[in-house]
């Protein structure tokens, strides 16, 4: 899942937002300078990408996608994912999403010190420049999806990944639909944080 995703599933406190995010910054990091809060929170992080890369209906959504980008599938579905989970957000909480977003921005503000650079510089940018605002949108999307592939170091057409999610819009929509709620119980019952 990308980084709303974590957030949502994480508990709303500094080191649990923090630790929920480590999971993507986390090379060449020592977690044991971390207290156990933040270590939770990366472990609940794992959790939720393990259950997310097996359950059967993402896998049936990286098949969407044209086998010469289905290697790239699951970080176009997880930004994409995003996009639907601020679409049907109050299928899934009755906090108002601004509220959730000010909330989280100002939690993960209290750990910026502490983050490692990399991730100081990505959550920095996110919260500046507000990212839940552009994945909101459908263009907000494209654009997020093109500054990856900008990003990997060797030709690509990552880019047009936005074309398979288009083609597909309405599937990968009730994939979406179908999943997230698995995924919120399995954390629930599952989660690092919550046993």
């Amino acid at each position: 899942m990308n980084y709303l995703a974590h957030l949502f599933l994480a508990r709303p406190t500094a080191d649990s937002q923090f630790g929920n995010l480590l999971g993507d910054f986390r090379r060449g990091v020592d977690i044991k300078e971390f207290g156990q809060a933040v270590q939770l929170g990366l472990k609940n992080h794992y959790e939720v990408d393990k259950f997310t890369d097996s359950h059967s209906s993402v896998l049936a959504a990286k098949a969407l996608f044209h086998k010469s980008r289905r290697r790239f599938a699951p970080v176009a579905l997880d930004i994409y994912f995003d996009h639907l989970l601020i679409k049907h957000w109050t299928s899934f909480t009755t906090q108002g999403f601004d509220e959730f977003r000010e909330r989280s921005f100002a939690l993960l503000e209290q750990r910026l010190p502490i983050m490692p650079r990399t991730m100081q510089h990505s959550v920095g940018h996110m919260i500046t420049h507000d990212w839940f605002e552009d994945y909101a949108k459908e263009e907000g999307i494209a654009k997020a999806i093109s500054v990856v592939a900008k990003r990997i170091r060797f030709a690509n057409t990552f880019h047009k990944a936005v074309d398979d999610i288009s083609a597909n819009k309405a599937e990968i929509e009730a994939i979406f639909l179908d999943f997230f709620p698995d995924l919120i119980m399995h954390i629930e019952s599952n989660g690092p944080e919550n046993i």
